[in-house]
């Protein structure tokens, strides 16, 4: 009767280990007929504790397989290796090392930044979801988990700068102002310190519409027309004054210049609400 050999692989990371685990994992898919046992071992920060792992796989004859950022770790987990004969793979190392040379800066050496770059990662793909579902008005029943709002009459850049603010880690909602229509029910609900008016000259509104016109080649006349422009924009900016939101004039702005300046309303009017609070 043949007996099955166990082999044991060690995953050992100063971080959680689930980056060497991936990457083990994938590799033994090519090596599906032999049997492993795989030790995870995360947290490592100290070369006692590099030493003790070293004796736990020279014991059941294994492998360790790592992702230590730390130079002074690798190096430890290097030279115990070699001398009770224990097989380590440093899969960071080779790496950070070309990388260092081809950069000409040294890695930072911190143990979990790329799980929390991932997290960030995420957290930047849900808040572009988030602005797509809440864009030109939609969903207006959970707008109080909008951490900035934006108002204002068609083609004011609502919809980019919600995309890039979206991008540099905000929830954001966009709501179209229409001509003698007062704002969403909704709107009245929530905290006015989220709330910025986007506002733009008539001039050049009316250059943008006609563009947007002309690209379509349909009949748009009263959404182009200057003195319905004007309307528009002077109904926008008397809600504004209404509801004391305050405004960022696009007129002259990149979307980062308009998206900057949002962002920096929104941010001093919280700590505004701070330091009240205090």
């Amino acid at each position: 009767m043949k007996i099955t050999k166990f082999r044991h692989i060690f995953i050992v990371s100063d971080a959680t280990g689930s980056t060497c685990e991936i990457v083990v994992k994938a590799a033994l898919t090519q090596f599906s007929q032999t049997k492993t046992i795989l030790h995870k071992k995360s947290r490592i920060r100290n070369v006692k504790q590099v030493k003790e792992i070293i004796k736990e796989a020279e014991k059941v004859d294994g492998v360790i397989v790592h992702t230590l950022v730390s130079s002074e770790l690798r190096n430890v987990i290097l030279d115990e290796g070699r001398k009770h004969a224990v097989p380590t793979i440093d899969i960071f190392g080779p790496i950070l090392a070309r990388f260092s040379n081809y950069l000409e800066i040294s890695p930072m050496a911190i143990p979990g930044l790329f799980r929390n770059l991932d997290k960030d990662y995420y957290k930047r793909i849900d808040n572009v979801n988030y602005a797509v579902k809440h864009d030109d008005g939609r969903n207006l029943q959970d707008l109080s988990s909008a951490e900035i709002i934006l108002l204002g009459v068609s083609r004011t850049s609502k919809t980019p700068i919600s995309m890039y603010l979206s991008f540099r880690g905000y929830k954001v909602a966009n709501i179209p102002i229409i001509y003698n229509i007062p704002v969403a029910p909704q709107l009245l609900e929530t905290d006015s310190k989220k709330i910025v008016g986007l506002t733009i000259q008539p001039f050049r509104l009316q250059l943008i519409r006609k563009v947007r016109a002309d690209k379509f080649q349909v009949d748009m006349h009263d959404y182009t027309e200057l003195d319905t422009i004007r309307n528009e924009v002077n109904y926008a900016l008397s809600l504004f004054r209404q509801h004391n939101y305050s405004v960022v004039d696009v007129t002259a702005k990149s979307i980062e210049e308009a998206a900057g300046e949002v962002m920096r309303i929104v941010s001093k009017r919280n700590q505004c609400k701070i330091n009240s609070e205090l």
